[in-house]
């Protein structure tokens, strides 16, 4: 009896073992929808022009975090002020057929994509964008009419990132504004 007795609770123990399967939790695109809100910003995805990027992370299957610049997306990856571990990153391809700053491309893997840094356009929150395209090629061509340095994502470096943007230009514009609101009596 007492040699069955540890071998009847390592069968049960393995038993228990067998029955608590891994599942690897799903990690693909998801598209955006009319209720898809930045992760920084909180405002409707669809209403900003741009390449976006999501973030899916271990422990939150199916919700992403989206961002509404590519930039946001890598400083967010590159901080570490992370909720969980990151498990993927996509962006939209800017070279893909029909894609356009309105209307961007499909998904691909923020790791395998070529990024356009330093370039004229801004991205969706009015920040300069970190452009990417499923091709060094789309990427070369798109530098060659906005500007900018293509490079994969291992060779941008966090201050590309997180440089602050300059909105003296708009700060003045919103001064200028300000001052032309009618006061209330008396201020």
């Amino acid at each position: 009896m007492t040699r069955t007795l540890p071998l009847l609770l390592t069968c049960a123990l393995l038993a228990l073992s067998a029955c608590k399967e891994e599942v690897a939790q799903d990690t693909a695109p998801q598209e955006m929808t009319a209720e898809t809100l930045g992760h920084y910003c909180q405002m409707n995805l669809l209403e900003h022009p741009g390449p976006k990027a999501q973030v899916h992370l271990d422990g939150m299957p199916g919700r992403p975090l989206f961002f509404s610049q590519v930039r946001d997306a890598i400083a967010y990856a590159r901080a570490p002020e992370q909720m969980a571990p990151i498990l993927a990153i996509w962006v939209n391809d800017m070279g893909a057929p029909g894609a356009s700053w309105d209307a961007p491309g499909g998904w691909i893997a923020a790791d395998t994509a070529w990024y356009v840094v330093g370039s004229a356009r801004e991205g969706g929150m009015g920040a300069p964008e970190t452009v990417p395209f499923a091709t060094r090629a789309a990427a070369e061509a798109f530098a060659a009419r906005e500007g900018g340095a293509v490079m994969p994502l291992s060779q941008i470096t966090t201050d590309m990132v997180l440089t602050p943007v300059d909105n003296s230009a708009s700060d003045d514009d919103f001064l200028r504004r300000l001052k032309t609101l009618p006061h209330p009596a008396g201020g």
